[in-house]
């Protein structure tokens, strides 16, 4: 089994993961008619209720002769009672005042549930001789991780049955799955406590008897070297940053492992993996800017790694092996990326050949190699489109799928002798697809779609790809799917969702859960707003650092021309956003907040500079590139000036639902909940305002396979209520 490693993918996308964000506008007139509209929620009847209360104790922060008051700085002491007390109040309240929408909750969840073949499995792949795949019971949570010798026909082997490991537990993941190269051992990483702290274990696939191995406190990747005794692997330091790589003998205690790499920097991260042709282990060290990789022969797990090209400020190049040489796509005079190679004797940048030039039109996003065909991944025009280069010269060509607006992806090629690419796909309305593309005869073959239970028909749903003009005279591209009959009156529910950060491109993906809201009514509209990398590197740089604002300003321009154009009206628009994505929500809604029917705000970034300013907080001093080091007054005064928790104020804000994790790791649970604290003091208006706590997960949320869509049906319920679409209880 492969052990993948994540440089084939933005590595900014692995900081922060997005989650969802949507956004709309309106003109004046048009905002001051839907403020005199009623509200359609029976949660503006339950206003009266006592809300949570949580004291204030002020603390000052000051720095550059400024000094910024935070009243529930405290919350930030996970272990206290009163804070323990305050989140469980706070999703008392929320359960009060949509109790009306339980039993629609539980109808949604159903819903969403019934649209999800239970007993199903993944297209499986070969490896070293063994057919993998994943599958699913009908009945039970997790997945089954599973394997055949040879042929589909084989005796399956279960590799793990995570139903089993996860009984234990209120929160179970498995992180890297890899097998040692004689097929014998597997090493997985466990997480119990969603942190994304891992324990390494290890199964004897021969007995089905664990190794009594165990290493704790871990990424949850493990890479064997080719002897089959030794793995490296690596651990994380107070803040969860990735900055240790050991090595490991099988079958000695983990307090002798040998640390072989430590990234001293703290900007910067480190990972380890094994390049596809399986000759060597890669140690990788990156941070925003700048990458840097060291190399070992897996056949001398003891000898020494090299560096390949040392770190420059700037130079960033992702690499993997072929034959005799390294290939790398790097923006070395490249700002969009081009690819180049150099002989494994002679590594560093002044060796480095041309193979693929630069564009300033086309993104080089990722490369997969085969004996006889180079694959790359393009994105054009916001577009990933998947281009094929025989090795020989003859003439290339792009995969053709048919639609305009997709997602398409190399997805598991762990072979390098075939002429077939195994290649994923979705639209906004086609599921996710499993092809086999013969590179030779451009044959398209699929193998697989996900099946949509529940009379899923995708000729009943229509989807769009427009391009709005921003302030500054930018093109912006938007996506949108909705039913057909969807009327374009200025009276139906939009979502307008975005992220816009960390160079991470929202594509237009399929999303079954999604369907209970078309099928209401509501249109979804995707934002490829600046800070993401649709159209190209130069598209991220001016939505971050001291550019960022113009993420916010082109979420505004977009629903502005939803709005205009009469795909809804401002009493029927609703933001989501998480993550980076929440950090958006409370920038616009302290822009804009009058534009907003209802916003879901999940997992949200929203106290920048604090957070920015605490090196003890995971993602802080590697995130300086992205947001800018607030100890430089420059950047300080311009996250002062958008950061949503610090410019809350006394006036009306929209209906908000807040979610966080109490584990969360990648945002931490005390931002979103001092931002509703500080709201709960400030805000004019009598609009709900929820903040849920899942007091079990972190920034991924509930484990399990079905488990999640309770609080997306919860999320949904919310959204549909305010719209004035929910099944509710009738009043006693």
């Amino acid at each position: 089994m492969q052990n993948l490693h994540p440089f084939n993918r933005n590595i900014k996308a692995l900081l922060l993961c997005p989650v969802l964000a949507f956004f709309a506008a309106c003109s004046n007139q048009e905002q001051q008619a839907a403020s005199t509209q009623p509200a359609t929620s029976m949660m503006y009847e339950k206003m009266n209720l006592p809300v949570p209360t949580v004291k204030a104790v002020p603390k000052e922060l000051s720095i550059h002769g400024d000094t910024r008051t935070d009243e529930f700085y405290w919350l930030n002491e996970r272990e206290n009672p009163e804070v323990i007390a305050y989140l469980n109040s706070e999703n008392t309240y929320r359960e009060q005042v949509t109790a009306h929408t339980k039993a629609f909750q539980g109808k949604l969840f159903e819903e969403i549930k019934g649209r999800i073949k239970q007993d199903d499995e993944s297209v499986p792949y070969k490896d070293n001789g063994y057919f993998y795949l994943t599958r699913y019971e009908t009945g039970k949570e997790y997945a089954i991780h599973s394997r055949k010798k040879g042929s589909l026909d084989a005796k399956e082997e279960v590799m793990l049955d995570v139903n089993e490991l996860a009984k234990p537990y209120k929160y179970y993941a498995v992180g890297g799955r890899a097998v040692s190269s004689n097929n014998k051992i597997l090493a997985y990483g466990e997480d119990t406590l969603s942190r994304r702290i891992y324990t390494l274990l290890f199964k004897d696939l021969g007995t089905g008897k664990m190794v009594k191995d165990k290493i704790p406190n871990t990424s949850g990747n493990a890479v064997w070297a080719n002897d089959n005794q030794t793995i490296f692997y690596s651990v994380k330091d107070a803040s969860l940053r990735p900055y240790k790589i050991f090595k490991h003998k099988l079958g000695t205690p983990a307090s002798k492992d040998v640390e072989v790499f430590h990234e001293s920097d703290e900007t910067f991260a480190s990972a380890v993996y094994k390049t596809k042709s399986k000759k060597y282990i890669v140690i990788a060290s990156f941070q925003t800017l700048t990458t840097e990789y060291r190399v070992l022969d897996a056949n001398k797990p003891d000898a020494s790694f090299h560096i390949i090209q040392p770190r420059t400020r700037g130079l960033e190049y992702f690499m993997d092996h072929f034959g005799d040489k390294f290939y790398f796509r790097t923006n070395l005079d490249a700002k969009n990326f081009r690819l180049m190679s150099t002989p494994e004797t002679a590594t560093t940048k002044e060796n480095w050949t041309e193979v693929i030039a630069h564009r300033d039109d086309v993104l080089l996003e990722g490369m997969e190699m085969f004996k006889d065909h180079l694959v790359l991944s393009e994105r054009i025009k916001g577009i990933t489109q998947l281009r094929v280069r025989p090795w020989n010269g003859s003439q290339e060509h792009y995969i053709q799928f048919g639609e305009d607006a997709y997602m398409a992806y190399v997805d598991v090629n762990p072979d390098f002798d075939t002429d077939v690419l195994r290649v994923g796909y979705m639209s906004l309305t086609t599921p996710s697809t499993t092809y086999d593309y013969n590179m030779n005869t451009k044959k398209l073959t699929q193998l697989k779609q996900q099946e949509v239970l529940g009379g899923f028909d995708r000729n009943d749903y229509a989807s769009e790809r427009i391009y709005i003009k921003a302030r500054d005279g930018v093109q912006v591209p938007v996506s949108i799917v909705y039913k057909k009959g969807f009327k374009k009156d200025g009276k139906q529910p939009l979502l307008l969702y975005a992220y816009g950060s960390y160079g991470a491109s929202m594509d237009p993906t399929f999303n079954s859960a999604r369907l209970s809201l078309l099928n209401r009514g509501f249109a979804y509209a995707i934002a490829h707003i600046r800070g993401g990398e649709e159209l190209g590197r130069a598209w991220y740089e001016d939505g971050k650092l001291l550019k960022k604002k113009n993420t916010f300003t082109d979420y505004i321009d977009c629903a502005d021309y939803l709005v205009k154009n009469k795909y809804t009206n401002p009493d029927k628009l609703f933001a989501m956003g998480g993550s980076a994505g929440g950090l958006l929500m409370g920038a616009v809604i302290n822009m804009r907040p009058e534009l907003f029917k209802g916003v879901i705000a999940a997992v949200p970034f929203v106290d920048v500079i604090t957070t920015m300013l605490d090196e003890s907080i995971p993602l802080t001093t590697g995130e300086y590139d992205e947001w800018g080091n607030p100890n430089d007054k420059a950047y300080y005064d311009y996250m002062k000036s958008y950061s949503p928790y610090d410019n809350v104020e006394a006036k009306a804000y929209p209906a908000m639902l807040v979610t966080t994790g109490l584990h969360d790791s990648q945002v931490q649970y005390w931002e979103p909940a001092k931002w509703v604290a500080r709201l709960r003091t400030k805000k004019t208006d009598k609009n709900p305002l929820l903040l849920y706590t899942n007091m079990d997960t972190g920034h991924g949320g509930a484990s399990g396979r079905f488990e999640k869509y309770k609080e997306v049906a919860m999320e949904y319920a919310f959204l549909l209520d305010l719209a004035g679409l929910a099944e509710v209880e009738a009043k006693n």
